[in-house]
């Protein structure tokens, strides 16, 4: 069995878990801090919902991103920036179908509900530019298209560093 939880990422002069955005989430636990305040939070578990993006970067005045890991196969990213706004994507496309293709009762599949790499590519970079951050769609594309063996947190490590936020 894999891990199911939530990363944080944001870049604030507090503390994430201080914000009033995140109070919905209590135990959040600090995993990382990176140079520019970038700080990477946790909230293991599949239950519950950690807040709202587009709250979070209203609130650092900074990019923000959600990472919901599912049992290691595969990740959903949400992401938001004051300037850029809000978007999804995801990581392992092909076992977040297979999450997906059972469970949705209204028939909806991955491209439903998540951009498609190329365009989650553009969006990220266009997020990390809003972080201060010059990084090419096509050095992002790699990772949204890669297969996530053998752990699906890994490709999310991975996004950080390339989107040049925190290093791996």
């Amino acid at each position: 069995m894999g891990y199911w939880g939530y990363f944080v990422v944001a870049r604030s002069g507090r503390p994430l878990a201080e914000l009033g955005t995140l109070a919905a989430a209590p135990g959040l636990v600090r995993r990382r801090t990176a140079p520019g305040g970038w700080q990477v939070w946790e909230y293991p578990g599949g239950d519950g919902d950690v807040g709202n993006m587009n709250v979070l970067a209203r609130e650092t005045a900074a990019p923000a991103l959600f990472g919901y890991v599912m049992d290691s196969d595969c990740v959903a990213l949400e992401a938001a920036a004051p300037e850029s706004g809000a978007w999804t994507a995801c990581l392992g496309r092909d076992a977040m179908a297979g999450y997906l293709g059972g469970g949705d009762p209204d028939g909806l599949g991955v491209d439903d509900y998540f951009l498609e790499p190329p365009d989650a590519a553009e969006r990220a970079a266009a997020w990390a530019a809003e972080a201060g951050h010059r990084v090419a769609p096509d050095v992002l594309l790699p990772v949204l298209t890669a297969d996530p063996e053998p752990l699906a947190e890994n490709l999310f490590f991975r996004l950080l560093d390339r989107l040049g936020v925190v290093p791996l």
